[in-house]
């Protein structure tokens, strides 16, 4: 019996597309305080791989946990998301 790791998939903003075949992507999410129950912005920044560099600032992407390409980059990207 094979058990399939399951994967994390986040949805975030690129911010940089500066270095090579890597993007820099902030994901927001709303988190409520525990004790006063007022809702605040947490963000956090991942070095995703972007083999082909067909992405740029602004732009919502989808990405993915995979294999260690650097010391920082542990993600892919997986499709680009379109705002209806």
């Amino acid at each position: 019996m094979t058990t399939q790791k399951i994967q994390r998939t986040f949805t975030g903003e690129v911010v940089s597309t500066k270095m090579d075949k890597t993007l820099v992507v902030r994901v927001d999410r709303t988190v409520v305080h525990s004790k006063y129950g007022k809702r605040y912005k947490q963000s956090a920044k991942f070095n995703v791989h972007d083999e082909h560099g067909s992405y740029g600032v602004g732009e919502k992407v989808s990405f993915q946990e995979c294999r260690p390409y650097s010391k920082t980059k542990c993600w892919r990207v997986l499709a680009k998301k379109t705002v209806n």
